[in-house]
C-alpha cells in the first residue's frame, strides 16, 4: 500500500517542472476559487484528447482539483483506465502524441504516470489497468467528495504544510491517504 500511496503524493508544485522533486522547497497551495474553474476547462480539453486517442479508455478527473472545495497545488491529475490487453499500447499511443513517462514515479504492469507541458498548468495522466489496485485514485477522490469532515481535514493538512518542505508535505499526505483508504 505504501508504494501506491506514495504515488498519490508525487505531483509537483505548479511553479516547478513536474519531473523534479525538491525536498526542501516549501509548498504553495491555491483555494478552490483560485483554480477550480480554470482546471475544469483544461480537464475537458485533456479528456477529449485522451478519448480521441484512446476511445475505449475510462477518463476521470482525480486529485485535489477534482474535489469541490479542496485546496490544491493547482495541477491537474487525470485517471485513464484501460483494459489489461490495451495497457502498453495505450501508453505508446499517448507517448506518440506528446506525453512522456514521468520519471521517479511508480511504474509497473498496471500503472504508468505520464505528463505533458502543452497546457498552461501541470497535467499528469495516471494510466491504470481497469480493476487493479490503482483504482484507489478514484476511491480516495470519492471518499473525500462524500465527507465534509474528510474535506475539512484534507484542507487543514494542506494549510498546515504551507511552510513545510515537500518531503514533509508528502509524508503527511501519504499518511492521510493511507488512513482514508484503510477506513
Amino acid at each position: 500500500m505504501t508504494d501506491t500511496v506514495t504515488l498519490l503524493t508525487s505531483i509537483e508544485t505548479k511553479d516547478q517542472p513536474l519531473t523534479k522533486f525538491h525536498p526542501k522547497r516549501t509548498m504553495r497551495f491555491f483555494h478552490p476559487n483560485e483554480y477550480q474553474q480554470k482546471i475544469a476547462g483544461v480537464y475537458e480539453k485533456v479528456a477529449a484528447e485522451v478519448l480521441r486517442l484512446l476511445p475505449c479508455a475510462r477518463v476521470e478527473h482525480i486529485g485535489s482539483s477534482a474535489i469541490p472545495g479542496a485546496i490544491s497545488k493547482g495541477d491537474l491529475d487525470v485517471f485513464v483506465g484501460v483494459d489489461k490487453v490495451e495497457f502498453n499500447r495505450s501508453i505508446q499511443e499517448l507517448e506518440r502524441n506528446g506525453y512522456r513517462v514521468k520519471s521517479n514515479t511508480l511504474r509497473n504492469e498496471s500503472l504508468c504516470m505520464l505528463e505533458i507541458d502543452e497546457y498552461e498548468l501541470p497535467v499528469a495522466l495516471q494510466v491504470v489497468e481497469n480493476g487493479s489496485e490503482f483504482e484507489m485514485f478514484l476511491t480516495f477522490r470519492d471518499a473525500v467528495r462524500r465527507s465534509e469532515d474528510l474535506l475539512r481535514a484534507y484542507n487543514q493538512l494542506k494549510l498546515s504544510c504551507t511552510e513545510a518542505s515537500e518531503t514533509c508535505y508528502r509524508e503527511r499526505k501519504r499518511a492521510f491517504i493511507e488512513n482514508v483508504l484503510a477506513s
